[in-house]
């Protein structure tokens, strides 16, 4: 027994080991594939990353936002790293039985901790089998987290999990009854009932009991290792090495999720000059290799856990789009290509082969059948990934905000939409209306400039316009960005009105642009436009900087002498796609400004007293968090605090909210684009707040307000809804309560209050 159980190991541990190098060699030619990312922004500040990396293993900041699966994923994680001691000893002992770790082996600590880590690996991939197993696709169709994944590799990968949990907690029992363990022993606390019943065996029979364990705990280990080796696209086996560099290497060393900021256009690692681009520059993506080398990463790292899947708006209104399996098909496209890539092979621009036949000619047939397949194309055309998975997208980050292991989906989709719209000019054609709007008017609607500033004959007091009533913006608090929305489209007009007028109430002086302002690119970005953004943009941040003062040299770039520091700069917007633009990729542009929600400066004027809500607004009211202004820049309490302090109200939240808010289904460019696969994306959050049966759906974004009206009036339509509810913004919520029954204009003694502190 004893000789068979060496030569197994031995064998096995071999071959493994070697296949195991290959294997790492595989992925480090792999990922030297991909483009280079730009300089210094995936390795700045180590410390910083590698404090990051340890926090979120250690505190697995992903995994227990789900309760008793991260519970039980963590025990699993930090089993498979940390005993592999017990594998040393395993080996030790097939050759004497008795044999124990120096130093180590006898120390009680350390037993004590292989017998605990031990038996809650075994308890926690048990948890997580029965949780897959009631899980099933064949149990809740798309519903399941799981639909699509690759049920025979995570099956495997468990059951050798749990087999050598086993085979850890047999051999302790077992190293019990070999040392005569007499009576509890804390060293054995656990494994005491294997001792109990090992203890009637003779030494020979225990003997071999060991090294026949010894050898199923190797075996079993040495063929994980030579499967996974062999398959090196198994990312639910892959994702426990990969996970850690995949972290490391983040887009914000200091935790962030890839949220926000979507990143400038690059090409070969460096940004595009669009008034200049080179002639070899690469406009999006358009092959897999045109990835940087952290997507490749990123897609080698997914563990196909789902999670993603079952919070995308897409996947769960019925259209093609799961940002797991787009992932794992891009993931699958790559292994399958890389052969081809490896010897030489690839396209230029015109599509012509870069390699000759010389090179190819020992190129698996597979390899070169993959490299023929289109990135983004249909199935008729045999695509990796279909447009209509593309244009699902609504960019609202559920997925990065869920991953685990932070994988970047949204930053993805966006450079394949950019090689789309910009290169191939294949998007949904009420998109171009869109974009002829904002090329020909600054706006998506296609109004006149002059139609911006209708609203403010609509309010009875003076609204300041920078450059027409003020020199520039030295003598306000806050440069109020209305934005296309809040000045040509009804329904959000409402907000700005109120917002206006309750910055008036408070004493808040603030202004407004005048009108030549243009739109800031947001939903150009999203749909793929990058050179329209910069174009909206750059033109933006220049009226800014000279409304606030500064001057610009002929490139655009402000000048040092009239540089004002950025505190001085501070702009206020309603709508959170054009604060979270302003904010987070205006800097990319040259303009650097404070920039906050007008839900957060509401709140601040609460807390000082410059508000008062005194007038009740009676019903039960549900918030929606816009995804712009939750997720991407984690504003969730302001709303929620604003609402509180109206009287009257009852507040309750809808069962997806905060972090796992719904989307309405108009960002990244959506807005603009008709549904025509599966349920509407507003109807399905609409039915969510209308099973709490509320009189007010309250909300924070214009693009949000307009979506979720048109489904409550089809719904009033359909008598599906009670014709008393609303949808307001919450500063109209705020505004009704802060007037009162004598003083309905809600002006008494505006002017004669104290202006707020500046807001941090």
């Amino acid at each position: 027994m004893q000789l068979a159980a060496i030569i197994v190991s031995l064998v096995l541990t071999v071959v493994g080991v070697a296949l195991l190098a290959r294997a790492i060699g595989q992925f480090v030619r792999y990922f030297k594939l991909g483009q280079p990312a730009p300089a210094g922004s995936r390795i700045d500040n180590p410390y910083q990353r590698s404090v990051t990396l340890v926090r979120e293993f250690l505190g697995h900041t992903r995994m227990n936002r789900w309760g008793v699966v991260g519970f039980a994923h963590w025990f699993v994680a930090v089993g498979f790293l940390t005993l592999p001691p017990t594998l040393v000893q395993a080996f030790g002992q097939l050759f004497q039985a008795d044999w124990v770790l120096p130093v180590i082996g006898d120390f009680l600590p350390f037993e004590m901790y292989t017998e605990f880590i031990g038996v809650m690996t075994v308890l926690g991939i048990a948890v997580l089998m029965v949780i897959r197993l009631l899980s099933l696709p064949s149990r809740a169709g798309r519903k399941s987290r799981f639909a699509g994944s690759k049920a025979g590799q995570a099956y495997f990968v468990e059951y050798v999990i749990l087999t050598i949990g086993l085979a850890i907690y047999t051999l302790r029992g077992l190293e019990g009854a070999l040392h005569h363990v007499e009576g509890y022993e804390a060293g054995y606390f656990a494994s005491y009932p294997l001792v109990l019943a090992f203890d009637g065996l003779s030494v020979s029979a225990l003997q071999n009991l060991v090294y026949f364990t010894a050898m199923v705990k190797i075996s079993v280990s040495f063929i994980w290792m030579i499967v996974v080796s062999l398959n090196t696209n198994m990312g639910v086996a892959w994702h426990r090495f990969l996970a850690f560099p995949n972290i490391w290497f983040k887009r914000n060393a200091t935790g962030e999720t890839a949220l926000g900021a979507l990143q400038p256009m690059t090409s070969g690692g460096k940004p595009i000059d669009f008034t200049d681009p080179g002639e070899d520059d690469v406009f999006g993506v358009s092959q897999v290799e045109q990835f940087s080398w952290k997507g490749l990463l990123d897609f080698s790292t997914c563990t196909e856990c789902g999670r993603c899947q079952s919070q995308c708006p897409a996947w769960n209104t019925g259209k093609p789009l799961s940002p797991k399996l787009l992932i794992m098909s891009l993931r699958d496209h790559a292994h399958a290509k890389a052969p081809y890539l490896l010897a030489g092979g690839g396209k230029d621009m015109e599509g012509n082969e870069k390699a000759s036949a010389e090179q190819l000619k020992d190129v698996p047939a597979a390899a070169l059948a993959e490299a023929e397949r289109p990135l983004i194309g249909t199935v008729e055309e045999n695509g990796v990934i279909d447009p209509d998975v593309l244009w699902s997208c609504t960019t609202c980050g559920a997925c990065v905000e869920q991953c685990p292991v932070d994988i970047e989906h949204v930053d993805h989709i966006v450079d394949m939409r950019r090689y789309q719209v910009m290169i191939e000019s294949a998007f949904p054609s009420e998109a171009g209306t869109m974009l002829k709007n904002l090329e020909k008017k600054g706006n998506p609607w296609g109004l006149a400039k002059k139609q911006r500033l209708e609203w403010t004959k609509e309010v009875d007091f003076e609204v300041p316009v920078v450059g027409k009533d003020l020199e520039d913006l030295s003598e306000v608090d806050y440069l109020y960005w209305v934005g296309c929305a809040g000045a040509l489209e009804d329904r959000a007009k409402k907000t700005t009105k109120a917002f206006a007028e309750l910055l008036h109430i408070a004493g808040v002086k603030f202004a407004i642009m005048g009108g030549d302002e243009k739109c800031t690119g947001d939903s150009a970005r999203r749909l793929g436009n990058e050179p329209l953004f910069q174009e909206l943009g750059m033109e933006n941040v220049a009226a800014l900087n000279m409304a606030f003062g500064e001057e610009t040299d002929d490139e655009g770039n402000v000048t040092a002498e009239s540089k004002k520091p950025k505190s001085a700069k501070k702009i206020v917007s309603t709508c959170p796609h054009c604060f979270n633009t302003i904010a987070n990729e205006y800097p990319q542009l040259g303009g650097d400004y404070e920039v906050i929600h007008h839900t957060q400066l509401l709140q601040h004027l609460i807390d000082e007293g410059k508000l008062l809500p005194v007038t009740p607004v009676d019903g039960l009211i549900t918030y929606h968090d816009p995804c712009y202004l939750g997720r991407h820049n984690k504003i969730y309490t302001p709303p929620r605090e604003i609402m509180s302090a109206v009287p009257g109200l009852r507040q309750q939240e809808m069962h997806r909210h905060k972090e796992r808010g719904f989307c309405c289904g108009a960002g990244g460019a959506r807005m603009w684009m008709e549904e025509r696969i599966g349920k509407r994306i507003n109807n399905e959050r609409v039915d969510e707040a209308l099973s709490l049966n509320p009189d007010i759906v309250s909300t924070a974004c214009p693009f949000c307000l307009v979506m979720l009206t048109d489904s409550v009036n089809g719904k009033k339509n359909d008598g599906k809804a009670k014709e008393s509810i609303q949808v307001v913004d919450v500063a109209q919520l705020l505004l009704d309560s802060v007037r009162t029954p004598v003083d309905p204009a809600g002006e008494a003694e505006a002017q004669s209050t104290p202006k707020p502190e500046p807001v941090k």
